[in-house]
């Protein structure tokens, strides 16, 4: 018998193999003769019949390319390194020691070492896919589900900023999610509704200007710009003058922990207007950031507002607290829950002001450190000049700045509490307190006699068509 015997199977024969040669054993089956051979094509011999090992190589080598060509690409695509390549490895591996050892069987394999720079080979490439951030892991799936609810028709900003992306990350909610991007959109769609307007303006500006003749542009132009730059000399010099002769006046910046991202926003937002309205007036305070940390959120917002300004700003900013550098006696904390209340402006004082937005009415937090620190309180005399409306007594950073300002000039509260907005009070008290309340009791009381006589005839009323019905 030959190869192909051995291909097509017509001798039906028991084949034994080993490692390097086959030896086929012939042994005629039953029922078949001379014209069943010669009709198949071939005839066997009897004796021991031996194959080289040439076809088996042929097969083990068809059959390392077929394992090469499927599962090591089907392995890379879908990760699967660790389960499938010490499966597909040693099989190559043997493969190739067999077609190796035909023609040199002294030649030896170092097994250990091919190992260790395989393995080696994986770990490199495993700790290249671990080393990927996984803050960037969470970035980009951020940014995917934004792109899934924008294309949802949800409210999403159209750009967002890494420090947005991240702010959104943090949220513990899915609802704090959709509310944090919500006011992110409504915030983009307010700037593009005022950068429309301003060019609007720039345009009817434009328009003005070439109507006028060009000496009146040139003349006002240039006065304007004389007017800005001497008028900001003169701030700048009464605000250096302020810090060595002005009264100081504290800002308390330790309520970072106490508030949200937005809320210290909103908080330095407050501040820069209160600096500003500060610099510009007659006889301005010296302002104090006590409490202030360069790590923290007030100090990365301030930057944001002043850029290269920041360190040029006229104002003295430290991490000691206000008791450490101001004596006890002279300092008074100014807050909304003090049962003491503010009766005239001392020049002698040194008024401290929390720098915090409560947009949750946490009552109680400025007048608890306060107390923790033994400091006198006060609290701004509204209901004693104002018709208060429902509603907290909170005012703004840049509100208190102003009223304070105002009572350090003039000293009158009717002037300083006109920059109390509108929509939290009625109207001014020209009378004392105690006076209207008494008024406001005896019309209540009539209010309630009236009531109660009208119910009173509409009984009798009702019970006298009874009697008549009945």
């Amino acid at each position: 018998a030959d190869a192909r015997c051995w291909s097509c199977r017509c001798c039906r024969r028991a084949v034994v193999s080993c490692s390097r040669r086959l030896e086929v054993s012939a042994r005629p089956l039953p029922g078949w003769d001379e014209t069943t051979f010669r009709r198949a094509g071939t005839r066997p011999e009897l004796g021991q019949i031996r194959v080289h090992s040439t076809s088996m190589q042929s097969a083990n080598v068809l059959l390392k390319k077929i394992v090469r060509s499927s599962v090591l690409p089907f392995a890379a695509q879908h990760g699967m390194k660790k389960d499938l390549f010490p499966f597909s490895r040693p099989l190559s591996l043997s493969l190739c020691l067999k077609q190796d050892n035909s023609h040199s069987p002294s030649e030896k394999l170092d097994l250990d070492a091919w190992k260790k720079v395989m393995k080696s080979g994986l770990q490199e490439e495993v700790s290249e896919s671990v080393s990927e951030p996984k803050e960037l892991s969470e970035l980009a799936a951020a940014r995917e589900t934004l792109e899934m609810w924008r294309l949802a028709g949800r409210l999403v900003p159209e750009n967002i900023s890494e420090e947005q992306l991240k702010a959104f990350v943090e949220c513990p909610s899915k609802s704090a999610k959709k509310k944090y991007l919500k006011y992110l959109h409504l915030k983009e769609l307010h700037k593009k509704n005022d950068k429309r307007k301003m060019d609007e303006k720039r345009e009817r500006r434009l328009e003005s200007r070439e109507q006028a003749s060009e000496t009146d542009v040139a003349k006002r132009t240039s006065s304007v710009c004389v007017w800005a730059r001497c008028m900001d000399k003169a701030y700048n010099w009464r605000a250096a003058q302020s810090m060595i002769f002005g009264q100081p006046l504290i800002f308390d910046m330790s309520y970072e922990k106490d508030m949200s991202v937005r809320e210290v926003k909103n908080t330095v937002r407050q501040i820069v207007l209160s600096e500003g309205s500060n610099r510009r007036s007659v006889d301005p305070f010296h302002i104090h950031f006590c409490n202030f940390k360069d790590d923290s959120l007030y100090h990365s917002e301030f930057i944001k507002h002043y850029r290269e300004a920041w360190g040029r700003l006229l104002i003295t900013v430290t991490d000691q607290c206000y008791t450490d550098i101001f004596p006890k006696e002279k300092l008074i904390y100014l807050t909304a829950d003090s049962p003491k209340v503010m009766k005239t402006f001392d020049h002698d004082k040194i008024y401290i002001v929390g720098s915090m937005v409560d947009r949750s009415i946490k009552t109680g937090v400025s007048l608890a450190r306060a107390k923790r620190l033994g400091l006198e309180t006060a609290a701004l005399p509204l209901e004693k000049y104002l018709l208060w409306n429902s509603g907290a007594k909170n005012l703004t950073l840049d509100q208190m700045m102003l009223i304070l300002l105002t009572l350090k000039d003039t000293g009158d509260w009717r002037k300083a509490l006109e920059f109390v907005p509108k929509r939290k009070y009625c109207a001014f008290v020209s009378k004392p307190i105690h006076q209207l309340k008494k008024t406001l009791n005896l019309i209540n009381t009539l209010k309630l006699r009236g009531g109660q006589e009208e119910v009173r005839k509409q009984f009798a009323k009702n019970y006298s068509k009874k009697l008549m019905q009945k």
